[in-house]
Formats: C-alpha cells, sequence, structure tokens
C-alpha cells in the first residue's frame, strides 16, 4: 500500500464513521423520544406578577362568583319592573323613593317593594325586591321628592346577576393552558394571587465554530456572527422553556467536552455546528462519548438539515443543530419543539396566524384600525371566525377570544362569507380541537379539563340545553350538553332529537329545591308540602330560571302555572340561583345538588335528569368527538365523576 493510501485511509474512515446511518423524520423522532419521559419535569407557586407565559400545572376552579352580587350597569334608580309599565314621555309613571343611595360597595339595607325605587349608581349592589334599573336620563324629579319614569323596563334590564360572568366551582382555566395577560386578568377577578406552574425547563445552549464571533464583536475575514443561539434562545422562551447561553467554542476537543459537561447541569443542551463531514467539525466526536443509549440517530432523510445528531444520556436530551441558521432553526421545530413543549407542559403542533372565513357581516368605523375579538369555529368550509358578542363589562369576553381580525382604516364594512386572516392571542394558542355549546355542568367541566390535558384543544359556551340543540342542529358545535325533558312523555333528551342529530349517553344528576338551613319554611319537608309553604306565603320569593334551559321546564312544571314573587328575575345557571338564595335576595330556586353541598345551602330532591350529549352526525367522526366518546367509557373518569354526584349506568 503507498504511503498516499495508507494517509487517505483513515481520514476516509472517519468520514464515513460520521455518518452511521441516514434514517426518517419518523424514524429519528421514534428513536429520539424512545429514551425520553415526555412530561412536565416539576411545578412551582408563582405570584400573580410573575407567572406571565407560565403554564398552569393544575386546573383552577372559582372559589367566588364574577361578579358576587346583582350589579347595577347604570347609574339610575332600582325598581320593580313592574311599576314601569306603559311609562313613556307622554305619559310617565310616578314612582316614591326610598331613603337609601346605594353607591359600589355599599350593602343595601332598605328593600325596594311596589311603588318604590332606590337611587343606585354604576356597579351598586341590587337590594332586594328590586328586578331592574331604570336609567337616569330616562327619569325627571317630581315635586314630591319621588321621580318620573319615562320609559319602561323589564326584569333584569340594566342588571348583571351574581355569577354571570363566573360562577363560583365554575372551571375557569385548564391544566395546560398558557397564561397570558387575558388568563391573568381572570385569576386576578377570582382573587388568586398567586399560581400553581410548570417549572421552566433550562436549555443550554452552545454554538461552536473557530469561524463564529459573537455580534458586536469585529468580523474578521472568513468569519460570522453568531446568529444562531439568538434565534434558538428566543424559540426556547417561546415554547416556555429558559435559554441558558453558554457562548462559542472553538473547534477545540477538551474545550468543547468541558463545556458539555457544564452544559449537562440543565435539562436539554443544543449545540449548533460541528456534525457535518467537515475535518474540524469535532462536536459530534465529543457527543458520541456519552452512553445510556448516546447518539440515536446522526443524518436524517430532511433538506435542509440532514447532518442533525440526536442524543440522550441518562433521559436527558443533547441536540446538535447544523450550523446554518436556515437548518437549525427547521430541525429545531421538527426535532426539539415536541420535547420542550412536553417538559414545559405545552401541548403539541402551535400556530400563530391562520385562515379563516367570517360568517356574519361586519361594519366597522372608517378612519380606525379595529381588532374584532373572534372565536375560531370549525365547519365543513374550514374555520369560522364568529365575533365575540359578551358585553365591556365582562372579564371572559377577551380571555375566551380565540384571536382578533384587523380591519383597516379605511373599511367599513367586510362582507358576510369572505376570508380573513386571524391572528391568534397569545403565542402559539391553537383554534378548539372540539367545541362545546350548551348547558353549564360541572361534569362538562371536568371531563373537557382531561380533553385539554391531554393535549386536545377544548372551548365552551354556556348557552342552555336549546341554545345548544340549536347549535347543534346548525352544525356550529362537536358536542351539545342538554337536559330537556319531554312535557308529554317525561322523556329526556331523546325526543328533541331530528335526522341529523345522535345522543351520547350521559349521566345522570339530582335536581332539587334550594333553600337556606333552618328556613322552617322548607327544612326537613318533603317536596310538596315545602312547594306549599313557598306558595302561601307572599313574602316567599323565588329566583327563576331563563326560559330554554331544562331546569327552567322543571320549574314550570312543578309550579303548574303559577307565578309567585320573583317569578320574573332569570338566572342563567345554577350557581346564579345559590347565590341569590344564600345572599338573601330570594328564598328558594331550583338547582343540582352538587352546587346545592358547594354553597351549603339546604337541598330538596326534585327530580333526577339526564345530562347527554347531542352530536352532530356531520361531526361524529371526528377525532376529538372520538376522544370525548372514549373518554367517558374510561372507569377512572367514571369513577371521577361519581365523586361528584352524577350517576352512570
Amino acid at each position: 500500500m503507498s504511503e498516499k493510501r495508507k494517509a487517505s485511509g483513515p481520514r476516509v474512515a472517519a468520514r464515513q464513521e460520521q455518518f452511521l446511518e441516514v434514517v426518517t423524520r419518523d424514524e429519528a423522532t421514534a428513536r429520539f423520544q424512545r429514551h425520553l419521559r415526555l412530561e412536565p419535569l416539576g411545578k412551582e407557586t408563582m405570584p400573580l406578577g410573575g407567572a406571565l407565559r407560565r403554564v398552569l400545572a393544575t386546573t383552577i376552579v372559582s372559589e367566588v362568583d364574577v361578579p358576587g352580587f346583582d350589579r347595577s350597569n347604570v347609574d339610575g334608580f332600582a325598581v320593580v319592573a313592574a311599576d314601569t309599565y306603559g311609562a313613556m314621555e307622554e305619559s310617565p309613571r310616578t314612582i316614591d323613593l326610598n331613603d337609601e343611595v346605594l353607591e359600589p360597595g355599599k350593602t343595601p339595607t332598605e328593600a325596594v317593594a311596589a311603588g318604590k325605587a332606590t337611587i343606585i349608581a354604576t356597579g351598586g349592589m341590587l337590594p332586594r325586591g328590586a328586578d331592574a334599573v331604570v336609567m337616569v336620563e330616562h327619569t325627571e324629579a317630581d315635586d314630591d321628592g319621588g321621580i318620573e319614569c319615562r320609559n319602561s323596563v323589564s326584569p333584569g334590564q340594566n342588571v348583571t346577576f351574581a355569577g354571570t360572568d363566573i360562577a363560583k366551582g365554575e372551571t375557569v382555566l385548564r391544566r395546560g393552558q398558557t397564561l397570558t395577560s387575558r388568563e391573568i386578568g381572570v385569576l386576578a377577578a377570582i382573587g388568586r394571587s398567586e399560581v400553581e406552574v410548570y417549572r421552566r425547563p433550562r436549555v443550554a445552549i452552545v454554538s461552536t465554530g473557530n469561524e463564529i464571533v459573537a455580534p458586536g464583536s469585529a468580523l474578521r475575514d472568513g468569519a460570522v456572527f453568531d446568529s444562531n443561539a439568538a434565534i434558538i434562545g428566543a424559540a426556547v422562551e417561546e415554547l416556555g422553556g429558559e435559554p441558558v447561553q453558554l457562548g462559542i467554542v472553538a473547534d477545540n476537543d477538551a474545550e468543547l467536552a468541558a463545556i458539555l459537561e457544564r452544559g449537562m447541569s440543565c435539562d436539554m443542551v443544543i449545540l449548533s455546528g460541528g456534525t457535518s463531514k467537515g475535518a474540524g467539525d469535532l462536536s459530534y466526536r465529543v457527543v458520541s462519548r456519552l452512553g445510556d443509549p448516546g447518539i440515536v440517530a446522526h443524518g436524517v432523510a430532511l433538506k435542509p438539515g440532514k447532518p442533525i445528531c440526536l442524543a440522550v444520556t441518562g433521559g436527558k436530551p443533547v441536540v446538535i443543530l447544523p450550523g446554518f441558521p436556515t437548518s437549525a432553526i427547521f430541525t429545531f421545530h421538527e426535532f426539539v419543539a415536541p420535547v420542550l413543549r412536553a417538559f414545559a407542559g405545552l401541548p403539541p403542533q402551535r400556530r400563530q396566524t391562520v385562515d379563516a372565513t367570517l360568517p356574519v357581516r361586519v361594519n366597522s368605523e372608517r378612519g380606525r384600525t379595529e381588532y374584532l375579538l373572534v372565536s375560531l369555529i370549525e365547519s365543513d368550509r374550514g374555520l369560522a371566525a364568529y365575533p365575540m358578542g359578551k358585553g365591556s363589562g365582562s372579564v371572559t369576553a377577551f380571555s375566551y377570544a380565540d384571536g382578533f381580525v384587523t380591519i383597516g382604516q379605511h373599511d367599513e364594512i367586510v362582507d358576510a362569507d369572505a376570508g380573513v386572516a386571524v391572528q391568534l392571542l397569545g403565542q402559539g394558542l391553537e383554534p378548539a380541537a372540539l367545541v362545546a355549546i350548551g348547558s353549564h355542568c360541572v361534569g362538562l367541566d371536568y371531563l373537557l379539563g382531561e380533553l385539554q390535558s391531554r393535549g386536545i384543544a377544548v372551548k365552551a359556551l354556556h348557552v342552555g340545553s336549546m341554545g345548544g340543540l340549536t347549535a347543534a342542529r346548525r352544525e356550529e358545535c362537536d358536542i351539545a350538553g342538554i337536559h330537556l325533558m319531554d312535557a308529554a312523555t317525561g322523556v329526556y333528551n331523546r325526543p328533541f332529537l331530528d335526522a341529523g342529530l345522535e345522543l351520547i349517553t350521559g349521566y345522570r344528576r339530582m335536581q332539587g329545591l334550594v333553600f337556606r338551613p333552618g328556613d322552617a319554611r322548607f327544612a326537613g319537608l318533603a317536596l310538596d308540602p315545602a312547594v306549599a309553604n313557598a306558595l302561601a306565603d307572599p313574602a316567599c320569593t323565588i329566583i327563576n330560571r331563563n326560559p330554554g334551559s331544562g331546569t327552567r321546564i322543571l320549574i314550570d312544571r312543578l309550579l303548574g302555572g303559577r307565578q309567585p314573587p320573583g317569578y320574573g328575575v332569570q338566572a342563567k345557571s345554577h350557581n346564579a340561583i345559590a347565590t341569590a338564595v344564600l345572599q338573601g335576595r330570594a328564598d328558594w330556586g331550583m338547582a343540582i345538588d352538587t352546587v346545592a353541598k358547594q354553597y351549603g345551602l339546604g337541598f330538596i330532591p326534585v327530580q333526577e335528569e339526564h345530562y347527554d350529549f347531542v352530536v352532530p352526525k356531520a361531526r361524529r367522526e371526528r377525532s376529538a368527538v372520538s376522544a370525548f366518546r372514549d373518554l367517558l367509557q374510561e372507569a377512572s373518569v367514571r369513577s371521577h365523576l361519581r365523586e361528584l354526584g352524577f350517576r352512570l349506568d
């Protein structure tokens, strides 16, 4: 063998050893993740001020109602709505005034009786007996110290009832959600000063190569500024990690080995450069000395990104990204990002902007750029961006929006069915994979929370059973929670299905009368005598439910056409009913036993009802719907539902 061949042989062998086997992306991913525990690395408690962009480690359930009382939305007069009926400019209704003036933060001491009104400011607590507020603009003072009402109001007008925005016991945020300014606002609104979050994974970042120069340094001939460290560091932070910049290391075996050892104190090590076939590329040689198992893939059939090197040692990932910035960031998102998301408690596959269709016409004011908050709903035509419909006083309108559409300052109208670009709120926020519209239930909260924790983004809109049934018929949701009883047959839910819908059996829950403990009109009595006592006492006030709710059907059936005091006051949730009774604004109402226990109220069973889930047949094969269906059959899930007080057949 010639000297030339002796000299070249080892060099050829070294080059061949660098790429033992070029594998597919899927194979490389499988080899890499096989040796990793893809789960959060731990938890820590953070003050609210330091929790921005952190990931929730526990599901947050509100311990209070927001608002915590029936609140006036305007400056005016708290009245009995019936006293204003027929009032007009030309024929006003005269109402006497109580002596009390209700400012924000003041607890009412004087009830509003028929023919009476109390002065109330915006944000003031609605007094007992009042069921609406007349705006001050619609009144005039009369000569006798009362008011002349020149506009009629209906029960509930200009009032936000307790628990309308957030209800006590309601799940407001779910484990795995990233905390943005919107979620921070919700936590503050329910009185949280600190929150449990997942620990941020620490990622050591090293740039290698003799030609690499730190930004801000003089650039010599043949050198390039190190952009990879900045790109990778920012990407790590975007994904919930903490970048630990260890700087630049020249092509020196000992120095590289030393800095790799330093990096092993972190949860992950990322090097860029030194993984190709060049004679000076030493990173892979240093990493190849690692064991347990060491390098699992070196060379992947990608363009760009073929030279990537993936290793694991002692359950800790060590990755060598290609030196070229495009290849480095491409392979980072392909191989590193999924692992980092899991370590940080984030779900996979997050996007920033999505194309959607605006299903309704939107008018905008010329001369202003408008950011239209929207909720994203999947349909057969793709994503539909529905404008949010909650008022300015709501905490959840901004929190629950998926994103916003920018309407230019020269645009006055965006036509229905127009294509729009939706900017997602929060880094990597995804449109919901499963949309639930219908009646609220804490059992459904639990089920959706389980899906969320498993990486299936969920969205819930609580609009009542009939609202959910309508949404299902329009194929605007994946599931609709309903508890509707057919008055003619007493059968729940199935009589309301049509050819385009099917039913997923849920669970049963007990509806009943709720009252304050010790109230002799109810305590210790069976249903019939308790109702008889309530109806016989003109001072015994009920709080009703909204039309279209399954609970309202039960109430009307129980009352048999009678309308006791308070019948016209309609709350929209079990929690709002319980709050009104607990605070003495009403004496009785109907809610489920789970809520009665939460509020420490007395409870008389009325009827066990079926809470089931309607699914549009056009959506039944969607993966998220299948996941929900499977979830309901899991033994641990069914056991937990029973612990919550629900019965499963």
